[in-house]
């Protein structure tokens, strides 16, 4: 409740943004292979900016 209007971060942001890339890819793997290849590659670059940031937190 006390959390209802807190704004996320952009580390937070990237994550969800990160989980929802990763479960279509996986959705798509059992149709499309390329399709899903491209989603895991947008995924993967996310992933590059997450350690980005985690790098410059430490």
């Amino acid at each position: 409740m006390f959390g209802l209007f807190k704004k996320k971060t952009e580390k937070e942001k990237l994550e969800d943004q990160y989980e929802k890339l990763m479960k279509e890819s996986y959705k798509l793997s059992h149709t499309d292979r390329t399709k899903s290849d491209a989603k895991a590659a947008e995924a993967d670059e996310i992933r590059k900016k997450l350690d980005e940031l985690d790098a410059k937190e430490s």
